[in-house]
């Protein structure tokens, strides 16, 4: 188990009704998919994944006390009505992150599956729903083992290099993104020049993590928890845009707000994957809290970003207009404790921008361009943290 927040295999346990295995599967229950868990700062998320909606009681979440002489955790368990698990698993999820030791999910009646979370720290936690695919979220706060605080700790932005860039190419697997003219797919032209990218920055002596490197489906929780996982330094989300509009075309950029300036509104709500109005509220406050701590740096690195790719792309095509520098809800942007910024290369459903992001040629200076980008905005960095050694700061 990846505390980082790798997907991983459905882990469920038996847990009360040992009789239940060998009945048949009622009709009528939805099925549980997946179930995955994502560590970050301050708290541990755990999703079970189901085939279809059903109705929860977020105050159903029970907390047990710790039971020594049997040899349990203080635990969190959660009946879920209308699911059934089966008994196609019979292990449970290690996680051991310093707030969760592990996570169950076993059949507790025949029109019931229970959820049980083994806790090693905890101070409170929210349950909440989401759709598009229906899943219940358990995110259980607290403060970590110090000792691995210590030992996995971040620097704040400001003192720390920037050696690791994770790159996000948008959508992929089961999810397309936007399709535009002549049926291009926005995840293919989105993974094509990721890889393009990827190859740049290692040419540049960064260590460049891909949260996908082929046409696979992805959580936007796993993509933000890919780049914790690994320490990125600075997270690049690629994408295509759309438009009704079949003459617009053009490149914008955007870092992290909540504005409700209503393009930045439909474009975040398409790359999200779930209306705006939809985002969770609890998600939404952590974001205002993360964002102060990164926002000058991400703006810092959307400028030189946004610098760089024009001057390369209007080289090649003057006619490209320049769509600026935007602010919007991202997802992906929302979780993310680095300096993050969210690429739209141009327009899918314009017939000349098409044309530029099939083209190979385009891919590579769209590449080449955000990865100049990065290499400034390191040696901006770099001569920050040169300053601070001169006045006696350092780092650790």
């Amino acid at each position: 188990m990846s505390r980082g927040g790798r997907r991983i295999a459905v882990a469920l346990l038996l847990l009360l009704v040992p009789a239940l295995m060998g009945v048949a599967r009622p009709s009528g229950l939805a099925d549980v998919r997946d179930v995955r868990t994502w560590s970050y700062p301050g708290y541990t998320r755990v999703v079970v994944e189901l085939s279809r909606e059903v109705g929860l009681q977020a105050e159903g979440l029970v907390r047990l006390a710790a039971n020594t002489r049997a040899g349990r955790p203080e635990r969190l368990y959660l009946d879920i009505p209308e699911v059934w698990v089966g008994r196609h698993y019979e292990s449970g999820i290690e996680v051991g992150d310093g707030l969760l030791e592990g996570v169950r999910l076993g059949q507790n009646t025949l029109r019931r599956t229970r959820l049980v979370i083994d806790l090693e720290r905890y101070e409170h936690h929210r349950v909440f729903t989401l759709p598009s695919p229906a899943r219940i979220v358990v995110d259980v706060y607290g403060d970590r083992d110090p000792e691995r605080e210590d030992a996995g700790g971040r620097l704040p932005q400001e003192l720390r290099r920037v050696h690791t860039v994770v790159v996000d190419p948008g959508h992929g697997g089961r999810d397309p993104g936007a399709i535009g003219i002549g049926g291009l797919a926005e995840k293919d032209v989105n993974l094509a020049i990721a890889k393009r990218l990827s190859q740049r920055l290692s040419a540049r002596g960064f260590e460049v993590v891909l949260t996908r490197d082929g046409d696979r489906t992805l959580d936007l929780e796993e993509r933000t928890a890919i780049a914790e996982s690994v320490g990125g330094d600075v997270f690049i989300s690629i994408h295509t845009n759309a438009s009704r509009r079949r003459r617009t075309r053009g490149i914008e950029i955007y870092t992290l707000d909540e504005n409700h300036e209503r393009h930045s509104l439909d474009v975040a709500s398409r790359e999200n994957g779930v209306p705006a109005a939809q985002l969770d509220p609890l998600q939404r406050a952590l974001a205002r809290l993360r964002a102060g701590e990164v926002a000058s740096h991400s703006e810092r690195l959307a400028t030189l970003v946004h610098e760089d790719v024009m001057r390369g792309v209007q080289k090649r095509d003057r006619s490209l207009p320049d769509l600026g520098l935007k602010k919007g809800p991202f997802y992906v942007l929302f979780m993310s404790s680095m300096s993050s910024v969210l690429v739209e290369t141009g327009f899918l459903t314009n017939k000349r921008d098409a044309k530029l992001l099939r083209s190979p040629e385009y891919q590579h200076v769209i590449a080449e361009q955000i990865a100049e980008g990065v290499d400034r905005y390191r040696q901006q960095i770099e001569l920050g943290l040169a300053s601070r050694v001169r006045a006696g700061n350092g780092w650790r």
